[in-house]
Order: C-alpha cells, then structure tokens, then sequence
C-alpha cells in the first residue's frame, strides 16, 4: 500500500515536469499552437538577411512574425506577415526592412498610416522600403558611382 502511494507522487510530480518542460519549450521556441491573428503580404526588391520568424514591429513594439518568404514572377520577394489579432494596419502604412543592433538581425518595422482604411486579412501592404546592402552601397562609394 505505501509503495503504491510513493509511485503515484512519483508519476504526479514526473506529469507536472512533463507539462513545465512542454510549456518552456513552446515559449522560448516562440511556437505557435494555436494559429491566432491574420496574415498580411508585402513585395520587396530586396530582402537580405531576413528570415522566417523575424520580428514584425510597429513603435519599437513586437506585434507579429514574418510567416514566409516567396519569389514572385516579378523577381521580388513576397514575405507574408503574421500580425496579433489587435494589430491595425492603415493602407497607407509603410514596412521597411530594419536591422536590430550591432549584429544585425533582421526585422519588419511598420510605421503606420494615418488613413481611415484598414488592409484586411490577406491585403497587402503596398509602400515598402527593402533592405540596405551594405556590400554595394560600399562598391558603389569605391568605384565612385555615388
């Protein structure tokens, strides 16, 4: 009888650290169960360096993802946005691709519009401002095409 007692608080207490490793890993992953918010898209010439999972931010303030980056028939680079639920985006807004420190991670910064009209779910973001390549601003400053 005591030995099955001590099995059972041993198995509780084992469950309760399964669910807290469970929970620890979706959150420091930034893993998403439940695929709350709405997608917008964005065309840019030039993406360089952003990747799948980068911060969307609006004020300094992290609101969103970026879902996916696709080549269009155009040559430019579509990248889908997954924006929080509460997240308006003025159809006027503009996304520019920032750099975050001196390391230079990558992220979507939406400066926000002031027009009345929203871009619904699945809309697009028409002003878009692409990456600066350091690489060729420096080329073209050597060569003397600045």
């Amino acid at each position: 009888m005591r030995r099955a007692n001590l099995e059972m608080t041993v198995g509780f207490f084992v469950l309760i650290g399964l669910a807290c490793l469970a929970y620890l890993a979706i959150n420091l992953g930034k893993m998403e169960i439940i695929g709350a918010g709405y997608q917008v898209f964005a065309n840019f010439e030039n993406v360089s360096g952003l990747k799948t999972g980068a911060a969307v931010e609006v004020a300094g303030v992290e609101v969103g993802r970026v879902d996916s980056i696709q080549i269009t028939p155009l040559s430019q680079a579509r990248i889908s946005l997954k924006l929080e639920p509460g997240v308006k985006v003025h159809d006027d807004a503009i996304a520019s691709i920032r750099t975050k420190g001196i390391i230079g991670d990558k992220f979507v910064k939406l400066s926000p519009g002031s027009s009345e009209k929203l871009i619904p779910a699945g809309g697009k973001i028409i002003n878009t401002e692409s990456a600066i390549d350091l690489e060729e601003l420096l080329s073209s400053y050597i060569h003397g095409k600045v």
